[in-house]
Order: structure tokens, then sequence, then C-alpha cells
């Protein structure tokens, strides 16, 4: 497990960091080829990202989740990842390919997960924040940083399905330093030094 440092992925932040992605993605890719899954927050990043890597690295094989997509369109996304294929698929944390989904072996050698995950900031989110503040004094823990750890572990768990798998997972956000972060993700990780994206 890679922690690439020096992104930020907050929202304010999300233009600068496509390049940085973009990079990290493609010189991750010509070190160890083989297949990957980079999951985002939105499909909005999802997409603005693939377009960037599209336009910069247009060898690299990629494929990406759809906004609908019907139960033969998953079945196809998830048959592109064999043995002996190659490349980058692109879906959204907590959705349909981020849990549920077996890749063992060479199916699956690694994985970016981009954000935290963090639910979005809305009425019945701060709502629930404010009463989690009051019954338990960590209203934001419960309400944004766990449920978003919670899927960014799940996507990452698509890695490492059995006991000889080996894989590298990334974990794109500067705050996956904080040491309240790295408490809440799975002790047996083996987090790397802080690592740069470009």
């Amino acid at each position: 497990v890679q922690i690439a440092s020096r992104i930020s992925t907050r929202f304010d932040e999300r233009e600068a960091s496509l390049a940085p992605i973009v990079a990290l993605i493609a010189r991750q890719y010509r070190e160890q080829p083989g297949n990957y899954l980079a999951f985002f927050s939105s499909f909005d990043y999802l997409e603005r990202v693939l377009a960037q890597l599209q336009l910069r690295h247009p060898e690299l094989p990629v494929w990406a989740q759809q906004r609908r997509m019907d139960e033969a369109s998953r079945l196809a996304f998830i048959e592109r990842y064999t043995h002996d294929s190659q490349g980058i698929g692109f879906a959204v944390l907590g959705g349909v390919f981020s849990e549920g989904i077996d890749l063992p072996g060479a199916r699956l050698i690694g994985a970016f997960v981009v954000t935290l995950g963090i639910p979005q900031i809305n009425p019945v989110n701060e709502a629930m924040r404010e009463r989690l503040q009051t019954l338990f004094g960590a209203g934001y823990e419960y309400a944004y940083l766990y449920p978003g750890l919670r899927k960014v572990v799940q996507a990452a768990g698509r890695v490492i399905r059995h006991r000889d798998d080996r894989g590298t997972v990334w974990l794109i956000d500067r705050r996956y330093q904080r040491p309240d972060v790295q408490a809440l993700l799975p002790a047996w990780w083996q987090i790397g030094e802080p690592a740069s994206a470009t």
C-alpha cells in the first residue's frame, strides 16, 4: 500500500490533481503492466482524469464504468479482466465494481483509490452529523470519515482475494498520511513511505 502524499483531492483542488494522478497511474502501469482498477468519488472526477490520461497516454488500454450500465455491460467490464489481459478500468468508489467482485491472481494486480470516499455534504448527511455529534461527540467521523474509509477498504480489497495474491494499492490523497486516518485502515496493510506522484 502506497500513499500519494503530494496530491490533494479536496473538491476545490481537483483541477490541480488531474495531471499528478494521470502521471502516477501511467508510471505505475509502465513499471508493472497488468490489470488495474482506478476508483473515483464521482463520475465527473473519473471522466476528467480518464480524458487527461487518454490525451497524454493514448497507448494505455483503458475502459470505464458508465453512468447507467445494464447487466450485460457490467459483465463485459468484468470479463476484460483475464489472466492474460492488461489495462486500467475506471470505476466509481462505492459502486458495483468496488465490492462483491472477485478477480484473483493476475486478473487484478493493483488499484488506485482516489479520495477518502467521504460522502457528499448535503442536508441529510449534515443532519446526521449534527445528531451523531450530540450523541457521541464525533459527528464528522460517524457521518463522513468512517463510511468513506469503509468504501476505500472495500475497493482496495479487490486486489487481494486469496492467500497467494500480491498487488499494489495506491491511496491518493495527502490526508491518508494523518494518524487518525491510518488508524482506521486494516492493521495488516503494509503501508510504504509516502510517495510523490511525479
